[in-house]
């Protein structure tokens, strides 16, 4: 298992690995201690493929039928926030909910990949806040606007490979008090099912991000909160609205 971050340093960006705390750059693998850092976003995507309605306790939470294919829509890498960054709050909206996601990041470019063959093309997995505007997705009916103002994609706050996807413990935490506690292993598609079929649709390219679906327990944020995304073996993606 390797963990991998993108960071800045004096106006310098780079990747790097994390190591016991440290930072250790690809780029002659100089040596940094975390707190002498910025952590960004653990990708650089030309696009966000997001998948709705993905897991069955949300689905019978929201009193929704299982779907027979997944649905998909995008968010643009303009929305993209690190660990650490700040949820602003978009005047248009008066309702503003979480959504605690399993990020998939791509590692090179996949078009027509089966399933079986998926773990070829996958860098790794995150953390994501698919952070939406609910009321706003209510009146649109279509999500784009609800879902993609700047900020409203945290995602991270670190890159971990080789682990199994379809077992770990998800959660969302507001304010210290656990929202939505889940198992990706309640998904209706699994990772490789998704790189399977969004590479049928599209092609997806290296450092893509797929955000996998929401469990139950979806909910508001206010202005001054703090939200954690947590996933076992992962880590602790943590983001306060403003």
């Amino acid at each position: 298992m390797t963990v991998i971050g993108r960071f800045r340093q004096n106006h310098r960006e780079f990747t790097g690995e994390v190591i016991e705390g440290k930072v250790y750059s690809h780029i002659g693998g100089k040596e940094y201690e975390m707190d002498s850092v910025k952590v960004l976003p653990p990708c650089k995507p030309t696009k966000i493929v997001c998948v709705g309605l993905n897991y069955k306790d949300h689905a019978a939470e929201m009193h929704e039928k299982i779907p027979d294919e997944p649905v998909l829509f995008l968010k643009p890498p303009s929305s993209l926030l690190g660990h650490s960054g700040e949820i602003v709050y978009p005047r248009q909206s008066h309702q503003v909910d979480y959504e605690a996601e399993l990020g998939v990041v791509i590692s090179k470019r996949a078009r027509h990949v089966r399933a079986e063959r998926a773990k070829e093309h996958i860098l790794g997995y995150t953390c994501f806040n698919d952070v939406t505007a609910r009321d706003l997705q209510k009146i649109d009916v279509q999500w784009t606007r609800a879902k993609s103002f700047d900020t409203f994609s945290p995602i991270g706050p670190f890159i971990v490979t080789d682990i199994d996807p379809r077992h770990l413990a998800i959660k969302s935490i507001l304010n210290g008090k656990v929202q939505q506690s889940s198992n990706t292993d309640n998904m209706i598609f699994d990772p490789f099912q998704l790189v399977e079929f969004i590479s049928g649709v599209m092609t997806l390219e290296p450092g893509d991000a797929i955000a996998t679906g929401t469990p139950a327990g979806v909910g508001p944020m206010n202005k001054g909160d703090i939200i954690e995304i947590e996933i076992q073996k992962i880590g602790t993606l943590r983001n306060k609205v403003i």
